[in-house]
């Protein structure tokens, strides 16, 4: 008899796996092979099918630090099934064992006895079409899955080597998805469990999380939407890296968010840095203790495509399909701004023009004189040259933690009300309102204005400062507040296929 060599395996199932999907079908299939199947559920216990008229019963026997899984084969049993046998797959599906009234049961007798509708067993029908490939050594397989009618797809990389699996997923760009053995999968997709994923945008003031639970017909809904301010970058300007109690608060911050997307059994998390991460001699090191501590690995993504998924964000989610339009996003330690026309996307670039270096550099967090904020905003304005000499768009649209912040202090807002925010309209005049209103107190005395977070207290005024320049500069009197940002990009991009 071969010795049977034990497996890692990891799988996920979902509607699309986007750049994993493109590397995979790039690649030369190894096979393709069609299968009906008839899984057994019983919400526990082992791998319980029928395949090729055998009952064929695998059961978890490891899991290791990565979440990978061991699967061994115990049984496999042609019909008729002898009794003991029907012994060894109700031990395997963790049930008791009810009487058995026959010596042996063929698949329609042992259907008809134990796995008939509201029962403790239930019967899947399942059609496989697999298509496997070699990567990294290891083998990978696309399959399409219909269970009890409902499609699903799931991408599956196992080897004998655990390393290996983990690296092939990792390059695939799969490390945030959750290891789903098929038992799991199946019973959450015939009992119509929402897809739910999670987006983590670290950025160089504050931390964004989103949680995302897509229906059958494909659209959104959002369950967690909220930032935690870390001031990641706090330093970085003076030091050129991330400083010890940055990365303690933001590591914590991120260690709730990724709990908290546990528990609303989210399949998958991606986590994106941005310009703080970019610019930090450090960032390297930081990324690694963030992944050490919480188990994420945040990739750390170029301004440009920063601010593309930015723009994918804003056109999706205020309905924008014509005219010429710009979208900025200005954080912590940088700005996106992307221009378009229509469906296209014509230009896009990242400045090193953020809320958090005008704040320590001309000291905005506390009451600053007229001479002071001139200084500021002439500084803004240099560093903002790139904007300049584009012709006047049809529609200005502006996220980020800054603009939503002036919106919710337009409207009065004790709690922050993302439908009230979305798709406001902000005029000069109000952000030079809200200028001097910042202007003439100090971070604690702003903390009582109602709508502004206490943490963003001392970086609001340099916000507003640059919000203000890029209308200026691109000779518009009012924006659209997009309430959605570059973790909506992403959730779209990376989950919306």
């Amino acid at each position: 008899m071969e010795k049977i060599i034990p497996r890692w395996e990891w799988r996920s199932f979902g509607r699309s796996f986007g750049e994993a999907e493109t590397q995979l079908v790039a690649l030369t299939p190894e096979g393709m092979q069609e299968s009906d199947e008839v899984y057994l559920l019983s919400g526990a216990g082992g791998n319980v099918k029928v395949r090729a008229d055998l009952m064929d019963i695998k059961l978890l026997q490891l899991v290791n630090a990565d979440g990978l899984e061991q699967w061994t084969p115990v049984m496999k049993a042609g019909f008729p099934l002898p009794a003991a046998e029907v012994v060894k797959v109700f031990e395997s599906l963790q049930l008791p064992l009810p009487a058995l009234a026959r010596a042996s049961y063929t698949f329609d007798a042992f259907i008809e006895a134990f796995a008939q509708p509201g029962g403790s067993i239930r019967k899947v029908d399942v059609h496989k079409r697999r298509t496997r490939y070699t990567v990294g050594g290891c083998t990978a397989e696309l399959s399409e899955v219909v269970a009890n009618g409902k499609p699903a797809r799931t991408l599956a990389v196992e080897s004998p080597d655990a390393e290996a699996v983990i690296r092939v997923v990792r390059d695939l760009g799969l490390g945030g998805y959750t290891n789903t053995s098929y038992p799991k999968g199946l019973a959450a997709l015939i009992d119509d469990e929402p897809e739910r994923y999670a987006v983590i945008d670290a950025g160089t003031n504050s931390i964004k999380f989103h949680i995302g639970e897509r229906d059958r017909a494909g659209d959104w809904r959002t369950l967690v939407d909220r930032a935690e301010l870390t001031r990641l970058g706090e330093g970085l300007v003076q030091q050129g890296k991330i400083i010890d109690a940055a990365l303690a608060r933001t590591a914590a911050a991120i260690a709730g968010m990724v709990e908290e997307a546990k528990q609303h059994g989210v399949r998958a998390i991606a986590a994106v840095g941005t310009a703080g991460l970019r610019i930090a001699s450090n960032g390297n090191e930081v990324v690694e203790a963030i992944q050490a501590r919480t188990g994420v690995h945040i990739e750390v993504i170029s301004g440009e495509e920063e601010s593309r998924l930015a723009y994918l964000a804003a056109k999706s989610g205020l309905d924008l399909k014509t005219g010429m339009l710009v979208v900025f996003d200005t954080g912590g330690g940088s700005s996106q701004f992307t221009f378009g026309h229509n469906s296209s996307v014509d230009e896009r670039f990242s400045v090193d023009v953020g809320a958090v270096r005008y704040t320590e550099r001309f000291k905005l967090d506390g009451v600053a004189s007229p001479d002071t904020l001139r200084e500021a905003m002439a500084a803004i304005s240099a560093d903002l040259l790139r904007i300049e000499g584009h012709p006047v768009p049809d529609k200005l649209v502006a996220m980020g933690g800054a603009v939503t912040n002036i919106t919710a202090v337009k409207h009065g807002l004790a709690t922050y009300d993302p439908t009230i925010v979305q798709g406001t309209v902000l005029d000069r005049a109000e952000i030079d309102r809200q200028i001097e209103l910042y202007r003439s107190r100090d971070a604690e005395a702003r903390r009582a204005i109602v709508g502004l977070q206490p943490k963003r207290a001392e970086v609001i005024l340099a916000g507003a400062c640059i919000v203000r320049t890029v209308m200026e500069k691109l000779g518009k009197d009012s924006l659209t507040v997009s309430d959605r940002g570059l973790r909506h990009g992403v959730l779209v991009e990376r989950f919306g296929g």
